[in-house]
């Protein structure tokens, strides 16, 4: 088999593709209409269910799901007798963080230093980008050979659940011989990678309440207690001195026996300062892809700018919790949420709210689908071999659907390597890894329906 006529087809539409992703990531889809309003969501839906119209699917819809937001579903219908692949993605983002902090506004493309900057480029609009670059080229070189399922996530980045809710509600919807999750990354770029783990993820909101209200420090501190020093007391509870994380009764984990990640490349990858050391012990690998891990991901409190000489009554942080493969993330969750009440000091009032929460996964990657992404991989980068890594991040929805459907495979690959720094300031795609995982997408469809014939 050769690429060529794929991979060169593929390179004639990246212009267009460049295109696409500026019109997609224009949209602020930030799934919290807290932050920005719902029509943005609706706007980015709109648009993924024209470009899966454009593209003669069925059966388009707006799916409106159990936590407010929309997935956009479409059908492709193959050969007769062909197998069915679905393939993901989500038009929804993290939101920018500090718009200051980005060197180009987060909401319009652009290109710098061979990379193309915007909130969503990798994650996970690039995704949905691959797979309309994918079908492209087959179509134009014989057609596409399965019968193709789409379904683009309105809320991912939220951990609300929706899609996860909707599909066992409706499990004919998404039922398909192969799932391709397009929204992990290649372990560095270059590296043709799929993810064989995913850590899962709870999310929970915990407030602390001391006072009935806020006091002068000079009058009262020192005796009356003050809900943001017991909030940093409480959250540094959740580390050892090492920065392990530490949660009562949760197990350290297990050791990463495959591909490893060498120190020098991820404190250069993770952006380190000199100096600076890495918190946690084991391998790198061992830390980010097979033991737990607790973020502080916000906390509410007085910002500098504007402080008053006062002792705060209230204090509320949002914390995230990874959970590694072989690990309940329902049983983390009641063990982190036990931790947080047991440990607030001084007997402070403690609430805590679970927002979010999702399954670890591990996928077979000795199934005949990886055997044909392996085979296109190797011809997409000529020179490299098919790697397996684990991913710290969740996906909520991979264990849904290898509930719904026992005996699909399902191979996640996507746009967001190191480089791409998702979720931080500055994200980023590099349109050459857009173009060749277009080209080894293409390919593995191609080769697995070839080996449903067989």
């Amino acid at each position: 088999m050769t690429a060529r006529p794929i991979s060169e087809t593929v390179s004639s539409l990246m212009p267009r593709a460049k295109a696409e992703l500026a019109e997609l990531v224009g949209f602020r889809s930030v799934a919290d209409p807290a932050q920005f309003p719902v029509s943005e969501c609706e706007a980015a839906a709109g648009w993924v269910a024209d470009a899966l119209r454009a593209e003669d699917f069925q059966d388009v819809a707006l799916v409106d799901t159990p936590d407010g937001t929309q997935s956009v579903y479409g059908y492709l219908p193959g050969p007769a007798g062909a197998p069915t692949v679905l393939l993901y993605a989500h038009y929804d983002v993290q939101p920018p963080l500090d718009e200051s902090a980005w060197l180009s506004p987060p909401f319009e493309l652009t290109e710098r230093d061979g990379r193309w900057f915007g909130r969503g480029a990798a994650d996970c609009k690039g995704g949905f980008i691959m797979h309309l670059l994918a079908l492209r080229a087959l179509k134009a070189n014989g057609g596409v050979p399965v019968s193709v399922k789409v379904i683009a996530e309105g809320s991912e980045e939220q951990g609300t659940g929706g899609l996860e809710r909707y599909a066992e509600a409706h499990p004919e919807l998404l039922a398909a011989d192969t799932i391709v999750i397009g929204d992990t990354g290649n372990f560095r770029v270059g590296l043709p990678t799929v993810t064989a783990t995913l850590r899962g993820m709870t999310m929970l909101r915990v407030k602390l309440d001391t006072l009935e209200g806020n006091l002068h420090s000079g009058q009262f501190g020192g005796a009356a207690p003050d809900a943001l020093a017991a909030m940093i007391q409480l959250l540094a509870s959740l580390r050892a001195e090492d920065g392990t994380t530490t949660v009562d009764g949760l197990t350290a984990g297990t050791e990463w026996d495959g591909l490893q990640y060498p120190v020098d490349e991820f404190r250069n990858d993770a952006k380190v300062l000199d100096g600076v050391e890495l918190i946690g012990t084991g391998t790198v690998a061992d830390r980010i892809w097979a033991r737990p891990a607790v973020t502080v991901v916000g906390i509410d409190c007085p910002p500098v700018v504007g402080a008053t000489p006062s002792l705060q009554a209230s204090a509320r942080a949002q914390i995230s919790l990874r959970v590694p493969p072989g690990q309940d993330a329902t049983e983390a969750t009641k063990l982190l949420t036990a931790h947080l009440e047991s440990h607030a000091p001084w007997g402070a009032r403690v609430s805590v709210e679970q927002v979010g929460q999702g399954q670890p996964f591990r996928a077979d990657t000795t199934s005949p689908a990886y055997t044909s992404m392996a085979d296109a991989m190797r011809l997409a980068y000529p020179g490299e071999e098919m790697q397996s890594s684990g991913m710290g991040g969740s996906i909520p929805l991979c264990n849904t659907l290898a509930a719904l459907y026992p005996e699909a495979e399902i191979l996640l690959i996507g746009l967001s390597e190191p480089e791409a720094q998702i979720h931080a300031v500055n994200e980023s795609v590099s349109p050459q890894e857009l173009e060749r995982l277009s080209v080894a997408e293409a390919l593995f469809l191609r080769n697995y329906a070839d080996s449903k014939k067989a």
